[in-house]
This record gives structure tokens, sequence and C-alpha cells, in this order.
């Protein structure tokens, strides 16, 4: 259920853009190696970000999670 959320809501989260260091850093290293290399290159970072959205996905759930808990807590008359 978590995920079917999730996966639903992705649309409206906005993809930040990457930093400028980050292509200050990449595209010269990128330019510098053989087409093999910008294979794995690219390989790895499709791992980077595969596991970046499994966390925030995991995030997600925690956070949906601790808001019902919280819901419920205010909910429940003492």
């Amino acid at each position: 259920m978590f995920d079917a959320l999730y996966n639903y809501r992705q649309g409206d989260i906005h993809a930040a853009e990457f930093p400028d260091e980050f292509n200050k850093l990449c595209i010269p290293f990128e330019n510098s190696l053989s087409e093999e290399q910008i294979d794995v290159f690219h390989k790895i970072l499709d791992c980077v970000s595969d596991t970046a959205a499994a966390e925030m996905r995991a995030a997600y759930m925690v956070g949906f999670k601790d808001g019902a808990s919280i819901i419920a807590d205010v909910m429940t008359p003492d």
C-alpha cells in the first residue's frame, strides 16, 4: 500500500537538479574515460540513483507511519 501511495505521489515530487559542483566534477571526469569506463561509470551512477530512490521510499513509509501514530495519539482521549 505504501509503495502505491508513494508511486502515485511521486509525480508531485519535484526532482532536484544536480548542483553545479557535480557538473564541474563529473563532466571532465567522464570526458577522460574510455567508452567501456563510461558504461561502468553510468552503471555506478544508476546504482547510486536506485539506492537513493529506495531510501526515499523507505523514509516515506516511516514518515507516513509516524504521522499516523501522531494522529492516533492526538485523537485518542486521555
